[in-house]
């Protein structure tokens, strides 16, 4: 990345026909801010919007809830998402403005302020993502069941890289299997 063209968080407030963003340097500096409907036309222009500055990162609110609509189609554009939970956003709102009144544009600012602020929010992965990753843990697994030292490792690393995949479809490795090649 170039130092004249930052990364930015861009703050999104959804809603089932619309949604609210704000634009956010690393210093916290506002450098853009808008509304948006959800169809078709909306979304091309909210993408549009946001493309002017390349290096940007989406922060959203409800990711798996009411943004979850617009979540999957960034995801499908290729667009990097972080979930912003609404507690953590409603935590920031109530620091940020001394109350806790809730507009679009209060909502808007405090996710993007969450998404500049806090390390370690969640990437959103994609369904597709999530179903190539079940079904190479589900096959390290049947390949483990095969007692081979590399198809054991292949189980280990499954096992240690994804704590998604292990909730759903790894089961717990066995000490021996966790070896060294």
């Amino acid at each position: 990345m170039s130092m004249n063209q930052p990364v930015v968080v861009i703050g999104m407030d959804p809603h089932k026909r619309s949604v609210t963003i704000e634009v956010m340097t690393g210093d916290e500096t506002v450098i853009g801010h808008a509304r948006f409907t959800t169809d078709t036309d909306g979304y091309q222009q909210m993408l549009g919007f946001a493309r002017q500055w390349p290096h940007h990162t989406w922060a959203v609110e409800g990711c798996e809830g009411i943004g979850r609509h617009v979540t999957q189609r960034l995801l499908a554009d290729h667009e990097p998402v972080v979930d912003v939970p609404a507690k953590l956003s409603a935590r920031m709102r109530m620091f940020a403005t001394g109350q806790g009144r809730k507009t679009d544009d209060t909502d808007a600012h405090s996710i993007a302020l969450v998404g500049v602020r806090i390390a370690g929010l969640h990437p959103v992965v994609s369904n597709a993502q999530l179903e190539v990753l079940r079904l190479l843990v589900t096959d390290a697994v049947a390949s483990a069941r095969n007692t081979s030292p590399r198809s054991a490792n292949c189980t280990s690393f499954c096992w240690n890289s994804s704590p998604v995949a292990r909730r759903r479809t790894c089961p717990q490795p066995k000490p021996d299997d966790c070896s060294p090649p």
